[in-house]
């Protein structure tokens, strides 16, 4: 038995009968709601290992469609707590920003170049892809994090792309 903690809201969509049956279906596992957000997964331990996996990128903010990407071995999930690198509410929020871009734009823009899935929630930044993929999406995101030039990190993403082979 394995057991999860997840945002409030976040928990509330597994409240969605369907989701939830489609969750049991994909995951071959049992998975109960517990105190409003404590997630509970009974299965075999192959089985809640995979689950717990996708739960944590689900709790993150990914779809559910996207997290069952970790089910296969070729795909990765990464997240950084901004709260490790930044203890002020306004840098973080500042840092986020940067990251979304306006209107989505950057977010989008290493989601292109990089192939990866990206998620921006609470104080969270995180990504499933393939382990290029997140080498070339992360060279971006540290220029960011590290207060360089959006152009700066996209010139840096699209010369480790370049260099990786993608």
């Amino acid at each position: 038995m394995q057991q999860l903690l997840m945002p409030l809201k976040r928990a509330e969509l597994l409240k969605d009968k369907a989701l939830l049956k489609s969750i049991h279906e994909r995951l071959k596992c049992k998975i109960e709601l517990h105190n409003s957000n404590e997630l509970v997964i009974d299965g075999d331990s192959f089985n809640e290992y995979n689950a717990r996996i996708v739960m944590q990128a689900f709790a993150r903010g990914f779809e559910f469609n996207i997290a069952c990407k970790l089910l296969s071995d070729e795909f990765f999930f990464e997240s950084i707590d901004m709260k490790e690198a930044f203890k002020k509410e306004d840098q973080i929020k500042r840092i986020k920003a940067r990251i979304i871009g306006k209107e989505g734009k950057t977010k989008n823009y290493i989601q292109t170049v990089s192939g990866v899935e990206l998620v921006i929630y609470g104080n969270t930044i995180s990504i499933i892809g393939k382990v290029n993929e997140i080498r070339i999406a992360a060279a971006a995101i540290n220029i960011l994090l590290e207060g360089g030039t959006h152009n700066k990190a996209y010139l840096v993403m699209e010369k480790t792309r370049r260099r990786i082979g993608e």
